[in-house]
């Protein structure tokens, strides 16, 4: 009779086979991983959580804010700070240059993991994903360009000599406009469209054990039904996915923590913008135009079936969803899929007990 001892040292080196008796070779083990690699997972985990705080939320606390905190901006004059300065390093760097930098940091993004989810394949990556970035560009530069027709052709300079805002402004008078917020809108804009770009990486640790184990199915020419997603990509695409995420995953990682901090950063300038520019009516417009814009896209047009693009994450196969698809798997392995717990975005096996044997020792 095997001993309790001699089960535990077997499990200390090879994964408990779920599958049938005669399966062949023994299924590959997750490689430990280096204390550098935690460190950056741990820190992959926290831009995570800022990340993906409940979007809902986070728009209602935007229009609260735009609301309540700038009527009282209107009424109270607050105390002046940096970033009360319209040349603070933030507003002079960042947020004038807000949407450069929305796109220099969301199309290396994009691409990178679009063109590892999609297996190379040019046309996906492309129509499918990149050209959200262009139809958010074409909205923002429609959105800011209409907010400055509107402020210059119904505005007017406090002298009567002048009848256009450049020369007015140039002769030093002041311009008297609706002046909608660019600033909120692309502060709020911005947010958003990197926070939906960025859910490309829920998940995406999960695709390395997918690599690993659909690798071991076909070295063994297992054909049994698998819930792995990778089971009916072609032969030649996995080898392409498996080289992109070996190559891409340190530069996803590193972007993902860049778009994290921006975001934050958007926050922080979008509360500056609140409490010393503009007036409360031109920067809840602003807001309501970002969010609905934001809606329209990634809630509604990009969820229509077959109808490009796609949104982030969806590739030729599945990977950042829990629910996966078991209906043609075996209700016993169905049942040891539903207990797989995660940290991370790592899968955690949960290895079964040793039944204990009736045999007395």
């Amino acid at each position: 009779m095997t001993s309790r001892a001699s089960f535990k040292s077997t499990r200390m080196n090879f994964k408990v086979q779920n599958e049938s008796p005669d399966s062949k070779g023994t299924k590959p083990i997750r490689e430990a991983s280096s204390v550098l690699e935690i460190l950056i997972l741990m820190i992959v985990h926290i831009c995570k959580k800022v990340l993906f705080f409940d979007t809902s939320l986070k728009i209602a606390i935007y229009l609260g804010a735009l609301f309540l905190l700038s009527l009282i901006a209107d009424v109270l004059t607050f105390p002046k700070s940096y970033f009360s300065r319209s040349d603070n390093i933030f507003n002079q760097y960042f947020v004038k240059l807000g949407w450069f930098w929305t796109l220099f940091l969301t199309v290396p993004y994009v691409f990178l993991t679009s063109y590892t989810t999609c297996c190379g394949k040019r046309k996906i990556i492309f129509t499918g994903h990149l050209l959200r970035l262009l139809i958010a560009t074409v909205f923002w530069y429609t959105w800011t360009t209409i907010f400055n027709i509107i402020e210059t052709k119904y505005g007017r300079c406090n002298s009567k000599q002048f009848d256009d805002k450049v020369t007015c402004l140039k002769n030093g008078h002041f311009w008297n406009g609706f002046d909608i917020s660019g600033h909120c809108f692309i502060l709020i804009y911005s947010s958003l469209i990197l926070i939906e770009e960025a859910r490309a990486i829920n998940g995406w640790e999960r695709i390395k054990d997918y690599i690993r184990d659909e690798i071991y199915y076909r070295s063994v020419n297992d054909k049994s039904p698998s819930v792995n997603p990778l089971r009916n990509i072609k032969t030649d695409e996995l080898n392409i996915l498996k080289t992109s995420y070996e190559k891409f995953t340190p530069y996803v990682r590193a972007f993902l923590i860049v778009i994290a901090l921006f975001q934050l950063l958007w926050d922080v300038m979008l509360v500056s913008t609140i409490l010393y520019y503009h007036i409360m009516v031109e920067k809840f417009i602003s807001g309501i135009i970002a969010i609905l814009t934001w809606f329209v896209t990634y809630r509604v047009w990009y969820t229509i079936p077959n109808i490009l693009p796609n949104l982030p994450g969806q590739g030729v196969f599945k990977y950042n969803s829990d629910k996966t698809a078991t209906a043609n798997i075996p209700q016993r392995r169905r049942s040891i899929i539903s207990n797989g717990k995660h940290f991370m975005g790592m899968p955690i096996n949960k290895s079964q007990e040793p039944v204990e044997s009736n045999d007395t020792k």
